[in-house]
Formats: C-alpha cells, structure tokens, sequence
C-alpha cells in the first residue's frame, strides 16, 4: 500500500521547534514531494535538516497546471512510490492547498498519514478564549464592500445564535481595511480575537472587544494575521 506523509511546515521561518523531530524522519521515507511552493519547502527541509540531499527527491508543484498534477501523483501511486505533501505554510489541506491530492489518496486506497505540526487556526482558537466546542473556518471574506459587511453581519449573527467562534483570515495587505470593517459593521459588545505572527519572537494573540478594538486598533499591514469572532455568551 502507498503511504502519503502530510507535512506540516513552520508558520514562521525562525521557528523550527515548532515542526516535531519525527516530521523529517517521515520526509526521509519518502522519495517523491508535492509543494505548495516548491522553493520554500526546499529551504525548510535544508533548515530541519542540513545533510538532506534535496535533488535526491522528485519534485512537483501543487499549484501548477493541478489537473496535470494530479496525474503526476496518481502515477506515482501507481509506481508505489512514498510521497509527501507540503503546504508553504502550516498543514496541507487546511486552508492551504493539498486537498485535492488528498481526496485522489483515499480514492486510491492509500495510507494517508497526518503528521502534527502548526496551524494557525488552532493555535489562535486555543488562546482566544472562545468557544472551542463550536467554531467555523471560513477562509477568506468577500473583497468587495458590501458583500463583505454583509458577511460579517451573517457570522456574527450566527455566532449569537449557536455560541460559536467564526474564524476567517484575509490577504495580508488587506487586513487594515477587514478590521475596519470588522468595527465599523459589528456590535460594540462582540469579542474579535486577532492573531499575528503566530509562532513567531513578535507573536500577538489578543481578544477583545470591537469597541475596545476600535480605540486601540494595531498595525496589521502585510502581517500574517488571523481573525476570531464570537458574538455568543460563555
């Protein structure tokens, strides 16, 4: 049976402590590497590891021509060769691409292995404080205006309705603009959560209050950022 090791990379490039030892000694099983970004995950591996030899493995992007891809990987499934997935950042297949390889895997009948490793959406949910019993990752809001008011109207009021924490990111230039929105469309009483820079030396997990949000509102421009909230009682 194909083995498939999902490989979890570091959110932050300076912090390797957070990628658990037995990550490369599965990345060493393999003989194949699908990446989100071929270039970063060559220097992260050289990083965990510098006596990899990096061209020994076969390498393929996820992003490229995905139908293409996919054909590349169903071959190699059909060769038994042992592959890794990488994201560029975090876990593959949440919230970054992956799924796709995946979900051929198991239509496969392969042996899919997760391996632990960093997702910013956990770890902000584990210190925002928010209900962790019920919360939703809903990627990325609508660019345009209205439709993103919108959105965040529909979140928070399902939020009230079912006590749970939505959970949503943005393109990291765009952040400033989402939390205004984010203060100018919400109660004053919703709790947002903002993480940035998650694993990193200048990591900030912050929960507060919109209106306590909007008189002290942080810098969050081409920052990774991560945004929690929870209009519910707990």
């Amino acid at each position: 049976m194909t083995t498939i090791y999902l490989i979890p990379c570091v959110l932050a490039d300076d912090a390797l402590e957070t990628i658990p030892p037995y990550i490369m000694d599965a990345v060493k099983k393999c003989t194949v590497i699908f990446a989100e970004n071929e270039r970063t995950a060559r220097r992260f591996l050289k990083s965990m590891d510098k006596s990899i030899v990096i061209d020994d493995y076969e390498w393929y992007a996820i992003h490229k021509a995905e139908e293409e891809q996919l054909q590349h990987f169903r071959q190699k499934i059909k060769e038994k060769k042992t592959i890794a997935i990488i994201s560029e950042a975090g876990c593959p297949g949440i919230a970054d691409p992956g799924q796709i390889l995946i979900k051929a895997a198991q239509e496969l009948n392969c042996l899919v292995k997760p391996l632990v490793g960093p997702s910013s959406i956990l770890l902000a949910l584990m210190a925002s404080g928010m209900s962790g019993q019920q919360f939703e990752f809903t990627g990325y809001l609508p660019i345009d205006n209205a439709e993103r008011i919108k959105k965040l109207k529909e979140l928070e009021l399902a939020s009230q309705k079912h006590n749970s924490t939505k959970i949503f990111i943005e393109t990291p230039y765009r952040n400033n603009q989402l939390l205004e929105s984010i203060i100018k469309t919400c109660d004053g009483k919703t709790k947002l959560c903002i993480g940035v820079n998650i694993t990193a030396p200048n990591e900030s997990i912050q929960t507060h209050t919109v209106c306590e949000w909007k008189n002290k509102k942080p810098e969050l421009h081409k920052q990774p950022a991560i945004f929690l909230l929870y209009a519910g009682n707990l």
